[in-house]
């Protein structure tokens, strides 16, 4: 009977009161829905506070407790810029239109929550201030859902209040897709007008919503659905990359936030380590209290997922490092590191420094390139741990990433080094991209507040190891400045979990995603298990071609969950699902 399923399936879109559910409508007990304890709650501006915090769970990060089930880093396995041995599906083209879905339910459980609170604070007394900066909360996560829906399912539902057993929207037919955005657009604006500066909040908030993590994220939002058109010939390409450049150009004209580069030349790497390095040591990297950190000691941070400090202040905690880096779940392929450009800053192929023709052992390829190559993947030089303590890293058959890899959390298999769900880079190369999309050029003024910051971060200003990027760099090279704006996103923000989404904005997964999956080249004497990969050309194949596929019809939407069709007509399959 689908009218007594259905109540199982939407129980997440009913009032909190709907405490349980029983096996036949006519047992279900709606009486409590207006009662759970809101005559004790929804009064003063704590209690605000204290719901909005449940809205801080579904932020990406570092764990299985993750919105996808995942964590956030595996979404790269999507693209071709990484790989792992736990099948994802959605970038081999191997998915079929699932049951359910972690992200259909727990992004619209956000977005009932958020509308909960918009709703319960018309009790609430106190500085109306402090009231809108919680509504600001929660209308930043109720715009956030609402996006990483859209960006999974294009045209979604949209529902903008609890609803009721009895409610027609329960059965709501889908949204069209920019409706939905024009609606996150107007939360993520009364989020940036109601939420605090990053340089007002004590340390002791470090982690909640500001106006520039508002701003930030609309900016993200508007490059994705900005590039979607212009790649498609959608009418609203232009409209929505002008609003990328200005909620960029704000964050970066406002100046609250800037690159960390505490630790020099290294500061790429200890972004994502302890306290962004403070401790200075490049080996062991013993933590550090996170709780060191407010948004003005490192200012790139805008939008964190919180983990703690240790196990006596731990608000949540993973085993990012060592469940799953250590467990070849995600490592980069050959895709990605011939991305690197050389110290010359050119690509493989044209550099006079390219040595891929004569590697004669896995750090060959690390040499002349540029830094950020070995600030993100492992060599032979390097230091790992073990059951029997540090040791020299062994290439073996697969690259390990560096990034979010705590080198002391291994033996406690557990870690509270939080996750950067969006940085300050991010706003740069969202801003630059967005500039050149626009206008189809991008001026080197534009250029040197965006991309050649971030080399500059990256080499220590040192442009003999990385050049800056100009338009006459690109001239006289005979480069391309779209592939270049990418490769610097990409390489930048690897193993971020933007790898996959950018290919499907760009419109290039058809192309690359069906190709076969190589990874290191390999060298019999720095691989201790002894067995001989199956290789292509010297290189180790992690998947091969006749295992891939991509149906450009079809697989840059995902496909509904098949049991919420099954609960209303009104909702629709994508194409070829």
């Amino acid at each position: 009977m689908i009218r007594k399923y259905c109540f199982r399936v939407v129980l997440w879109m009913l009032p909190a009161g709907v405490l349980t559910l029983a096996g036949c409508m006519k047992n279900l007990d709606l009486s409590p829905e207006s009662q759970l304890a809101d005559n004790n709650f929804w009064q003063t501006t704590s209690d605000l506070s204290q719901a909005c915090n449940y809205l801080y769970t579904f932020l990406n990060g570092l764990s299985s407790d993750d919105p996808s089930g995942l964590p956030t880093p595996l979404q790269d396995n999507y693209s071709d810029k990484t790989f792992g041995d736990r099948s994802v599906g959605f970038g081999d083209g191997s998915s079929v239109a699932p049951a359910t879905s972690n992200e259909w339910t727990n992004y619209y459980k956000a977005i009932r929550a958020a509308n909960n609170i918009l709703e319960k604070s018309v009790t609430v007394t106190g500085d109306a201030a402090v009231i809108n900066r919680y509504l600001g909360e929660a209308r930043f996560f109720r715009g956030m859902a609402y996006f990483e829906l859209v960006k999974r399912f294009g045209d979604v539902p949209y529902i903008n209040h609890t609803l009721t057993a009895s409610d027609s929207m329960l059965y709501a037919a889908r949204t069209a897709r920019q409706t939905v955005i024009d609606s996150i657009y107007a939360d993520l604006d009364f989020a940036a007008a109601n939420c605090p500066q990053p340089d007002a909040m004590p340390a002791t908030q470090y982690g909640r919503i500001t106006r520039s993590a508002a701003l930030a994220y609309k900016s993200r939002v508007a490059l994705f659905e900005g590039t979607w058109d212009k790649t498609r010939g959608i009418g609203t390409a232009q409209s929505n990359l002008q609003i990328a450049v200005d909620a960029s150009n704000t964050v970066i004209t406002e100046g609250k936030h800037a690159l960390y580069t505490a630790q020099g030349a290294e500061s790429y790497y200890y972004e994502f380590q302890y306290d962004g390095g403070a401790n200075g040591n490049p080996v062991q990297n013993v933590p550090a209290s996170q709780t060191n950190y407010t948004y003005t000691s490192n200012r790139e941070n805008i939008i964190v997922r919180v983990y703690g400090q240790n196990q006596a202040n731990n608000i949540a905690s993973h085993s990012f490092g060592r469940s799953y880096l250590d467990q070849a779940h995600i490592a980069p392929t050959r895709v990605l590191m011939d991305m690197y450009l050389y110290k010359d800053g050119l690509p493989q192929g044209v550099s006079a420094y390219d040595s891929s023709a004569d590697q004669t052992s896995s750090l060959t390829e690390f040499r002349n390139r540029d830094p950020r190559m070995e600030m993100s993947v492992y060599n032979n030089t390097m230091i790992t741990p073990s059951i029997g303590g540090l040791i020299p890293y062994t290439a073996g058959i697969n690259y390990r990433y560096r990034k979010y890899w705590i080198v002391s959390d291994w033996n406690a298999n557990v870690s509270f080094v939080n996750f950067n769900v969006l940085r300050y880079a991010e706003v740069l190369l969202n801003y630059a991209e967005a500039k050149f999309e626009l206008n189809g050029a991008i001026s080197d003024a534009d250029l040197d507040i965006t991309i050649n910051v971030l080399r500059n971060r990256a080499t220590g200003n040192d442009v003999s190891k990385l050049p800056l990027l100009t338009n006459a760099f690109v001239s006289a090279h005979n480069l391309n400045m779209e592939t270049e704006i990418r490769r610097e996103r990409t390489i930048e923000l690897a193993f971020e979990g933007q790898a996959y989404w950018d290919m499907l904005r760009w419109k290039t997964a058809e192309t690359a995603l069906p190709k076969t999956i190589l990874g290191r080249k390999y060298f019999a004497d720095e691989n201790p298990s002894g067995t001989t990969p199956n290789l292509f050309n010297g290189y180790v194949v992690l998947e091969d071609a006749s295992f891939r596929t991509f149906n450009p019809s079809r697989d840059y939407l995902w496909g509904l969950p098949t049991k919420e069709l099954a609960l209303s007509s009104n909702l629709t399959q994508n194409p070829n699902w």
